[in-house]
């Protein structure tokens, strides 16, 4: 199984390297293990966010792409789909088959047909455009809804940390 999840990991970083979605860089971290790779990520233009570069951390289960791989933003970052911990909340991370609680449609969870890029494009997504209603970071979810001026200056705060100013 893991010869099959090396050989698709390495035809995406193939096409991440040829063709990289604007904002986006991404590729294994070391040459000798294609199931863990580091992305950076440019904070989307008009949006609480510009200007950050934001590092993450994705891990693959050895059975990718029959299951999601872990997204972590290495960076502090305030935001409601994202733990406070750096762990990313966002449908197609989710494992494929029914939710369990209903919130979600199958057809939003993972599917082996996406992709690294995909994931990386969707999460770009949420940084633009935050889903409040299922916040993984309850207080920032309300402060987006409630206080958006407040969120939008703890954002800018994580902005400036992930440039090291």
């Amino acid at each position: 199984m893991a010869g099959a999840a090396i050989k698709r990991l390495k035809a995406e970083f193939k096409k991440l390297t040829e063709d990289p979605p604007e904002g986006i860089v991404a590729g294994p971290k070391s040459c000798d293990n294609f199931f863990e790779w580091e992305a950076l990520i440019k904070g989307p233009e008009q949006s609480p966010f510009e200007g950050g570069l934001f590092t993450t951390i994705l891990t693959f289960p050895l059975d990718y792409p029959l299951n999601p791989p872990k997204l972590r933003f290495v960076n502090e970052i305030f935001h409601p789909n994202i733990y406070k911990d750096g762990n990313v909340c966002i449908s197609i991370l989710h494992p494929p088959g029914e939710d369990p609680t209903g919130y979600e449609s199958s057809q939003e969870r993972w599917s082996p047909v996406q992709s690294v890029e995909k994931i990386l494009l969707s999460v770009l997504s949420i940084l633009a455009e935050p889903n409040a209603d299922s916040p993984a970071n309850v207080d920032a979810g309300k402060m987006y809804r409630d206080n958006y001026d407040s969120f939008v200056q703890r954002a800018r705060a994580t902005v400036r940390q992930s440039l090291g100013v």
